[in-house]
């Protein structure tokens, strides 16, 4: 007979967890506090302008979106794959994407300037549009992923889990491909007009996704003193570092390819070369913080062997994450348009000039405050539903990798 893994909720007793809810929950609030004031006073008190009008708020929001993604990849190497021996961390796999994808969402809603204009983009659409795509591409992501965990925790429906599983993975492939169109699809901004875009969005996604789910795990596990065996962790060590090796792949291949025509020569030297911070996240926070050195962390010995350095460069990942999306979003944003190629441009409306762009402080608490309503979702959800195994021991793993019958 085969041993069945056993899932249970956290104990919500201790002080230490009613401080961390406490603490989320007011970054939460302050983060809508901050949103009504610029609501209030006007946009003018952020960073963005008529030339930079996705500021900080988007970068958190698309990164937690495009994580949300990958947060979803355990349960989906269990489910569609047939690696039984994830299959215990299947439910809090699905539970961080929904709250990820919920926690971006949030802050795309209050950086609107009037979240009623939500009710509007709801109710009519210009399906010319890839922003009216991606609202259907959410909302059934969070209702199809919803099911799918009901299926997994609720036994009557466990033979259809899998089945739940391909769907969501088809989905969430199509979704993350949609948020890369966004980009994509800008032919006005030289640099984002290409075709890279969606599938460098989706391998982001997987690297991205499985960081937080790596450090969600750790904590949760070290904070309830329940035991996370080794082989379990090496298994998604290996899984970061293929992801993390292939964002750096698409990142050189996109740079190659615009660096290949004349007319994008003008954006690559903005950033590889003299886009001052830009440049700056590009190189140190993205490629050397976030690419680099993660990938030493989890490859070479006696690192590889050390869960600190897993937490490291799980963190690196995460923080290089955000560097490359500000670069991509904000930078983009930054070198003028070109509007006429081949001739200098210059007016009163800054035709022809770099834009200078600085997140203000309410941005940034909006972009804080949508990250805690993802985690305020998680640390919740964990202390009312049984969504974490009672043990992830390498004898455990073992006894929950058999195929069941």
């Amino acid at each position: 007979m085969i041993e069945t893994t056993r899932f249970s909720s956290l104990a919500a007793k201790s002080v230490q967890y009613w401080i961390l809810l406490a603490g989320l929950g007011l970054a939460a609030v302050v983060g809508y506090l901050s949103s009504h004031h610029m609501d209030a006073t006007g946009h003018y008190i952020s960073g963005m302008t008529n030339q930079i009008v996705w500021g900080f708020p988007h970068v958190v929001a698309i990164f937690l979106i495009v994580a949300a993604s990958g947060a979803l990849n355990v349960a989906s190497i269990s489910s569609v794959f047939g690696k039984y021996d994830y299959k215990p961390l299947a439910r809090i796999s699905a539970l961080l994407a929904i709250a990820l994808l919920i926690g971006g969402l949030a802050i795309l809603v209050l950086d609107l300037g009037r979240p009623d204009r939500l009710i509007v983009a709801m109710t009519k659409y210009n399906f010319k549009s890839i922003f009216a795509w991606n609202i259907f591409l959410y909302t059934g992501f969070i209702i199809i992923t919803g099911i799918y965990l009901w299926m997994m925790m609720e036994r009557k429906m466990n033979k259809f889990s899998k089945t739940a599983g391909l769907f969501a993975f088809i989905w969430r492939l199509i979704l993350t491909t949609g948020t890369g169109s966004i980009f994509g699809f800008l032919v006005a901004r030289q640099a984002y007009d290409a075709a890279i875009m969606a599938p460098m969005f989706v391998i982001m996604s997987f690297a991205f996704g499985m960081a937080v789910f790596i450090l969600v795990l750790q904590a949760s596990y070290k904070w309830s003193d329940r035991t996370l065996g080794d082989a379990l962790l090496d298994k998604l060590r290996k899984l970061l570092g293929i992801f993390v090796a292939a964002v750096f792949y698409f990142v050189v291949t996109y740079h190659l390819a615009n660096l290949y025509a004349t007319e994008h020569h003008g954006i690559e030297a903005f950033i590889l070369m003299n886009g001052g911070i830009y440049t700056f996240l590009f190189w140190v926070a993205h490629i050397a913080l976030g690419c680099l050195i993660p990938l030493a962390l989890v490859f070479i010995k006696p690192m590889s062997q050390c869960r600190n350095c897993l937490t490291i460069a799980s963190i690196l990942v995460i923080l290089g994450g955000l560097a490359q999306l500000y670069v991509l979003i904000i930078g983009g944003q930054a070198y003028p348009l070109v509007l006429f190629p081949g001739m200098e441009v210059t007016s009163s409306f800054y035709d022809g000039v770099i834009a200078e762009y600085a997140p203000s402080i309410w941005e940034i608490l909006l972009g804080i405050g949508g990250t805690c309503i993802a985690l305020l979702i998680v640390t919740v959800g964990v202390a009312v539903l049984d969504l974490l195994p009672e043990s992830l021991s390498d004898k455990a793993l073992k006894l929950s990798s058999v195929k069941p019958s």
